[in-house]
């Protein structure tokens, strides 16, 4: 059953764990001064571990978790909060400070002063994680040339087109990136979706649990009905690539280099080297990745702009 109102528990702790590199860096002022005004106890990371350490040493205790970066801070947080086993009980709340704030856009978090407003006055909902190889992640897992490139690809770039500044950056480099031979088997849906298989060379490999890959930088997806998204781009020359679809709307249609598939859990096996996935932008690296999904298992404060069935609306 979803809750809609916002918390009702009042004698549990308030920690804000601040990332405060993230983005330009020039949040971290206004996210302190915010976060003490609201009842927070304000924890700045200076190490990677740090913000999943903070939140699996305070969920135990705490009614709301914050996170004050961009996806990686937020997907620390979730991972810290479930290693604590407090995913029933913790509340995880997002401050948008990073670079693109793609999961935020998508559960309706418009900036740092609206998402205390969402904190104080906002629905709470309960929304689907992804595991990947036992770790989790909430917005996406990304193989091929997404994760090669995101490390070159300029932030103002990522912040302007999201996935696609990865395409982009990628079409102008493809000489240097070898396809990734893949066997990816999803398993059958309650929908009456089969269980199917996908073998051949692959460019991206990319699995949405709040991200639908579209051509629309905010594109959500639905994240409480228990499937990912799955999109598979085909090994194909950029000029193949640019002729099945404008850049602008690659993996808005259907096309001869463009798989899709939505399934409760599926494998990817690499038939040649480790890949490098981004869950959420924190790396990982692997021959053989088993994902799947953990149905409405985070209790999360979303805005206005949150679509509980994006799907619906569509229609």
């Amino acid at each position: 059953m979803q809750s809609t109102g916002s918390d009702s528990r009042t004698d549990g702790d308030r920690v804000l764990v601040l990332n405060p590199v993230s983005g330009d860096g020039d949040h971290v002022d206004d996210v302190v001064e915010l976060g003490t005004e609201h009842g927070f106890d304000v924890r700045k990371t200076t190490e990677s571990s740090d913000a999943k350490r903070f939140a699996r040493e305070r969920a135990p205790d705490a009614d709301v978790i914050a996170a004050a970066g961009g996806d990686g801070t937020v997907n620390e947080v979730v991972n810290g909060v479930a290693a604590a086993d407090a995913l029933e009980t913790t509340t995880v709340a997002v401050v948008p400070t990073g670079t693109g704030n793609n999961f935020a856009t998508n559960v309706g978090i418009q900036g740092i002063e609206h998402a205390f407003t969402v904190i104080e006055t906002g629905d709470r909902r309960t929304i689907d994680i992804g595991v990947a190889n036992d770790r989790r992640f909430v917005n996406s897992c990304v193989g091929g040339i997404t994760a090669e490139a995101s490390s070159e690809t300029a932030s103002e770039r990522k912040a302007e087109l999201g996935v696609l500044a990865y395409v982009a950056n990628t079409l102008e480099t493809i000489g240097e990136f070898d396809s990734l031979p893949l066997r990816v088997k999803t398993a059958a849906g309650s929908d009456g979706e089969r269980t199917r298989a996908w073998e051949g060379d692959a460019l991206l490999v990319l699995i949405g649990n709040c991200r639908r890959f579209t051509g629309a930088r905010t594109a959500q997806a639905d994240v409480e009905d228990g499937r990912f998204e799955v999109t598979i781009v085909a090994d194909a020359s950029p000029t193949d690539l640019l002729k099945s679809a404008a850049l602008e709307g690659l993996l808005d249609r259907d096309s001869e280099h463009i798989v899709q598939r939505r399934t409760p859990s599926l494998t990817i096996e690499s038939r040649r080297d480790s890949i490098a996935y981004s869950l959420d932008g924190e790396m990982l690296e692997t021959e053989l990745l088993r994902l799947e999904t953990n149905p409405q298992s985070l209790r999360l404060a979303v805005g206005d702009g949150y679509q509980p069935n994006p799907d619906e609306r569509r229609l």
